[in-house]
């Protein structure tokens, strides 16, 4: 997820290149970078509950948890959209969003937990001698603390956030300094994440890509992203690195 705050499934119908013998597994990897939101982290439960804290502020009658679901990914302004009606152009817009981004900043890592896999993932990662880390639009103010909380921050290699560079995804700067911040190329590094700005940066940045089918893209098609694999739960990944 590329969130300005910023369900296992291998039965997808999605063409995958771990499909393809030839493209079985990536080659001269040294590390692996995540999005968070989305990728890392199932994120929506606290959002959502953000988002309807605003219309229960406002007397109205919260909306269900699979409305907001699949708008994690659009931040602070899918969400209010969805959940009060109001856009940027508005003129009370500036006013809500803060008040949205202080209600979540309170209660940010109370429902999240890491998706099913990833702490096993991770793990094999580390095993393995891979490095990886974290590159999320999330702004530093909520990064911080919810990497914290949800107990990575002491084993992520990097973690570059929304407000880290002048740019955000898909713009490839923050992957670029995520690569110099670990003293390693671009090109033997992946980045896997659930949404196409996550693709484009990696491919802008010159890694290799992997589009996380199980995050909130649901409403998308992860498969013409131009991805360079796609996996349906986070330890598919593992079939893509090399053997030891």
């Amino acid at each position: 997820m590329n969130s300005h705050l910023e369900p296992q499934s291998a039965e997808l119908n999605l063409p995958s290149l771990r499909n393809k013998p030839e493209s079985r597994r990536f080659e001269s990897v040294q590390a692996v970078l995540f999005d968070l939101d989305g990728t890392l982290a199932d994120s929506a439960p606290d959002l959502a509950a953000a988002a309807n804290a605003l219309r229960s502020a406002r007397g109205l009658e919260v909306l269900p948890y699979s409305v907001f679901r699949p708008l994690a990914s659009q931040g602070a302004r899918g969400l209010i959209r969805v959940a009060l009606g109001k856009h940027p152009e508005d003129a009370d817009f500036i006013a809500v969003r803060d008040e949205f981004l202080d209600t979540y900043a309170a209660s940010l890592c109370v429902l999240s937990h890491l998706f099913d896999g990833i702490p096993e993932l991770l793990q094999t990662l580390e095993s393995r001698g891979l490095r990886w880390g974290i590159v999320t639009n999330k702004f530093a103010r909520f990064t911080i603390p919810f990497v914290e909380a949800i107990g990575l921050a002491t084993r992520a290699a990097v973690v570059v956030s929304g407000d880290t560079t002048a740019h955000s995804k898909p713009h490839p700067a923050p992957l670029l300094h995520a690569c110099q911040e670990m003293d390693i190329e671009p090109s033997d590094c992946i980045y896997v994440g659930d949404d196409l700005r996550d693709i484009q940066a990696g491919h802008a940045a010159g890694m290799r890509t992997v589009a996380a089918t199980y995050g909130y893209c649901e409403n998308d098609d992860p498969a013409a992203w131009g991805a360079d694999a796609l996996i349906h739960a986070p330890l598919e990944l593992l079939e893509l690195l090399p053997t030891i």
